[in-house]
């Protein structure tokens, strides 16, 4: 590729994602029953949690629960990043071309799920590889911190004093 080639690639990209941006991010109201999460953020979880936990016997509403208390208690400028990373997942603008997955999360079958997941975490990009991460810790403190998981991973919880 020639250097005008990736000028033109990186400007068209530019524009895309500031346009994706301006042009149905998600409310920031919460759904109900939640303080944190959106509704257009729920497909997303729910069809991670189950490929990201896989083996944990994680319960989807407990892990919510929990990353909706977790998300809450993050500060403005955190929970507004982390909002920017549902959002773009979410947005079918965006989430198509970065993830592979062209329909709905609620469509997208775990092998889908995976893939998305291994792209990113292998991607030559920082920023993809950071989006990985962020994902993966969130979902495995929201369900690790709960005393339901201790069992299954030997953890016999913290001392009684």
């Amino acid at each position: 590729m020639q250097r005008r080639d990736l000028l033109r690639l990186s400007l068209g990209a530019s524009a895309f994602l500031a346009s994706a941006s301006l042009i149905g991010c998600s409310a920031q109201t919460a759904a109900t029953g939640y303080q944190a999460l959106r509704d257009d953020d729920l497909p997303l979880l729910r069809a991670l949690i189950p490929v990201v936990l896989a083996g944990a016997q994680a319960t989807e509403t407990l892990v919510l629960r929990s990353l909706d208390h977790k998300l809450a208690a993050l500060s403005p400028e955190m929970l507004k990043l982390t909002r920017q990373l549902f959002d773009v997942l979410s947005l079918p603008l965006t989430r198509g071309p970065l993830t592979g997955i062209w329909g709905s999360w609620g469509q997208a079958d775990p092998r889908q799920v995976t893939g998305f997941l291994q792209r990113w975490q292998d991607s030559s990009l920082n920023l993809l590889r950071m989006g990985h991460a962020s994902l993966l810790q969130l979902l495995q403190m929201a369900w690790y911190e709960r005393p339901e998981s201790w069992a299954a991973c030997g953890y016999p919880g913290p001392p009684k004093i």
